[in-house]
């Protein structure tokens, strides 16, 4: 499965871009995407900006991924709880 990483403009040399996601920086490609500027966020790929997003669309991406994170962690402790109850039953 690919995915790709939504992160922020800091810096700009011509095509090439050094970007932030949570604070670690990395050069990426920007010449498929146009007009990007510093603050503007894009979605990454294997080194290369694919898209470019505005704050709002980071922001909903953010919430979404938050909502996910908490779900999966309220999915592994009902499983982990459920593996216990079971346990137990076999005592």
């Amino acid at each position: 499965m690919c995915l790709a990483v939504p992160v922020e403009v800091i810096a700009l040399d011509g095509k090439v871009a050094t970007v932030s996601a949570d604070g670690a920086l990395r050069q990426v490609d920007v010449s498929l995407v146009e007009e990007v500027a510093l603050g503007d966020y894009v979605l990454v790929h294997a080194g290369f900006a694919l898209h470019r997003w505005d704050q709002d669309d980071y922001l909903a991406w953010q919430e979404i991924q938050t909502q996910m994170l908490e779900a999966m962690a309220g999915q592994v402790t009902t499983d982990a709880l459920l593996e216990e109850d079971a346990e137990a039953d076999r005592l």
